[in-house]
């Protein structure tokens, strides 16, 4: 492992990690996103995880410009949670947040999350609304975020948020084990600890496309996320509520039949499960057809 080290200078207020894997096609304009922010007390602290592309030589120039910028090799490909956890082991700041190499900070966005996490003391975590792009930076839809209280039907968090370093030190980082649902599982973890809150304001630009990990590991993304979910539900959750999770995550899944939620679902609440049956039916069509082209 090589890198810069931390300068003597005052700890600063935000540690931004970015984890890169061969993400040079727009690699330096999500670097150039964190450092055009208006709240500029932070540090970006970069984390090549063995990088065979052009990464690497654009991460030093841009650490070569900038003092807040701090530049870590990693010799071996660890995986994206592996990565962040290793990131923040050396962020310095109070606050901690990350992005990913092919997405977009709004200029205001570090000022609005920590002015919001000022004005909430006892929350641990803030989370903001964000736009979808495409490969070529255009619009694609808007996504508004939250409520927590929702977030055992789904990831509504986002991808737009600043968090406590406690938060971090109490979680005890990313679970490695969960790669591609990583973010996920730590919201749920957090969720259980920490208050958050939310911000109806479009602070990010989160990019779509084919190469992103999400849709190369879709399969295997949707079987982990049936699992965190299932895990963290709570054993005083009402039967039908239960039940209304279970399905939804069903029939999230595609290309495969996961008729032992169906089953689970019918078990917890069989109401919700007999007034979905045309969702379900739909769902059964989807899966084979998928099943047969691929």
């Amino acid at each position: 492992m090589t890198g810069t080290a931390p300068s003597d200078s005052a700890a600063p207020r935000v540690s931004m990690v970015m984890p890169v894997h061969n993400g040079a096609r727009w690699l330096e304009e999500a670097i150039d996103s964190v450092l055009a922010q208006s709240f500029a007390d932070f540090e970006l602290i970069l984390v090549d995880d063995a990088s065979r592309d052009d990464s690497p030589a654009i991460m030093a120039a841009a650490a070569a410009r900038d003092p807040r910028i701090r530049h870590v090799r990693l010799d071996t490909n660890i995986g994206l949670p592996a990565a962040l956890n290793h990131g923040f082991a050396q962020a310095r700041g109070q606050l901690h947040s990350w992005t990913s190499d092919d997405n977009l900070l709004r200029p205001a966005m570090l000022e609005r999350l920590v002015a919001t996490l000022d004005a909430n003391p006892d929350a641990g975590v803030a989370f903001a609304d964000f736009t979808l792009i495409d490969d070529e930076g255009r619009h694609l839809g808007y996504s508004r975020v939250g409520p927590v209280e929702r977030l055992l039907h789904g990831n509504n968090i986002g991808a737009c948020f600043l968090y406590r370093a406690e938060v971090t030190a109490a979680l005890d980082g990313y679970d490695i084990g969960l790669f591609g649902v990583e973010d996920y599982d730590f919201w749920l973890r957090a969720a259980r600890r920490f208050a958050f809150v939310e911000l109806h304001e479009d602070l990010y630009r989160y990019r779509k496309h084919g190469g992103s990990l999400t849709s190369k590991r879709a399969d295997q993304i949707q079987a982990l996320t049936a699992l965190i979910v299932e895990r963290a539900l709570p054993d005083q959750l009402p039967p039908r509520s239960r039940s209304e999770i279970l399905l939804g995550l069903a029939l999230k899944t595609q290309r495969r039949w996961r008729f032992d939620l169906v089953r689970r679902a019918l078990r917890a609440h069989p109401p919700s499960v007999a007034a979905r049956l045309p969702a379900l039916a739909r769902w059964t069509l989807v899966v084979a057809r998928n099943r047969i082209t691929a």
